[in-house]
């Protein structure tokens, strides 16, 4: 099957139309990603100019307040300080997307109160080095400190010793089977005890409970979440040096095993259709974001088992030479899936 040379051909049909109108991030990362171009390029770098004056990117920064946070509605902040209060709420919810969209935009620490944000999510860090919510502070949620981990290397405090502590954390609680779940939520909630309980009511039970009475260790029949995996290792391999590791690559292995299959956990898209939905921005897990994240990790064509995603990749691909979102189309969430196909795309073909 002569896929390279169908990617290629691929690769430079959209690539050439995507360029033609994409925004300026689209096009900055196309041109650094997919199309090649270096640093010194100048292409790139008025492309990088553009992404400065990028209108969404400057309203956005305008709105990050000197704490480090963005406004929230007035009734999710009353039912933020009716609760714990941040990291609780939708504060560190908003944070965490709205940085991740910055950081599209090509945006670095410097700018704005970026570094203010990152500086305080790490000011929410646990003694045992997870950043508590943003849902419950009944346990941690190791989807969203990928999140938050994904982050801070992308903006460079990989080496600050607060991200490692929580990199430290997250490959502390990785599963036998080398994926992640939520604890206490999957695998205690299914002890015929506490199965019948209403999730708020269990969050609320394990909250005031002595945890050390469950040995999470020994639930070693119920198998990981592939997307709390597919999250964890997403902000994990944003780092150079730990996707290279033992321990990452071996949560890549459990999602791409399981590619286009049922998760095991119905409180987290139970459904094999979530695999194929292409939408933007890809916060919660995909087929789209697995194939960005192992083309990153240096999956390729010398993985047989990467051969049909990719093969559903391509045959997605619309009449007009996009990826759509599945659903109402939207011409900027389309720049973006299309984006990320073309750079998985190409990474593959790179990957021998």
């Amino acid at each position: 099957m002569a896929l390279p040379e169908e990617i290629r051909r691929v690769v430079e049909e959209s690539s050439r139309k995507l360029r033609q109108r994409a925004t300026p991030p689209v096009k900055y990362w196309l041109l650094r990603n997919v199309l090649g171009k270096d640093r010194e390029d100048l292409v790139l770098q008025s492309a990088l100019d553009e992404c400065a004056q990028y209108p969404p990117k400057i309203r956005l920064l305008g709105r990050l307040r000197e704490d480090g946070t963005w406004p929230i509605p007035k009734d999710k902040k009353f039912a933020e300080d009716s609760g714990p209060g941040p990291p609780i709420g939708d504060t560190y919810r908003t944070m965490l997307f709205n940085l991740q969209t910055l950081w599209t935009y090509a945006s670095t620490i410097d700018e704005g109160n970026i570094s203010a944000s990152l500086g305080r999510i790490l000011g929410w860090q646990t003694r045992e080095g997870y950043i508590p919510g943003p849902w419950t502070d009944a346990f941690p949620l190791p989807h969203f400190n990928g999140h938050a981990a994904h982050h801070l290397n992308a903006f460079g405090l990989d080496n600050d010793p607060r991200t490692r502590k929580l990199v430290e954390w997250l490959l502390r609680v990785q599963r036998h089977d080398g994926g992640w779940n939520i604890p206490y939520e999957m695998d205690v909630h299914y002890l015929p005890e506490y199965r019948a309980m209403k999730i708020n009511d269990f969050r609320e039970f394990i909250r005031t409970s002595a945890k050390s009475r469950f040995d999470l260790r020994s639930f070693t029949d119920v198998p990981s979440c592939i997307w709390c995996t597919m999250l964890v290792v997403w902000g994990l391999a944003q780092n150079d040096r730990l996707a290279r590791t033992k321990e990452v690559r071996m949560g890549a292995e459990f999602f791409l095993d399981r590619f286009f299959k049922r998760n095991p956990h119905p409180n987290f898209y139970l459904s094999e259709s979530h695999w194929t939905r292409l939408r933007y921005p890809i916060r919660f897990g995909s087929g789209l974001m697995a194939l960005g994240v192992l083309t990153r990790m240096g999956y390729g064509q010398n993985d047989p088992r990467m051969e049909k995603p990719i093969r559903w990749l391509l045959n997605s691909r619309s009449p007009d030479g996009f990826w759509a979102q599945t659903g109402r189309p939207n011409a900027s969430a389309d720049q973006w899936i299309t984006l990320i196909a073309l750079r998985s795309l190409q990474r593959y073909a790179e990957c021998r």
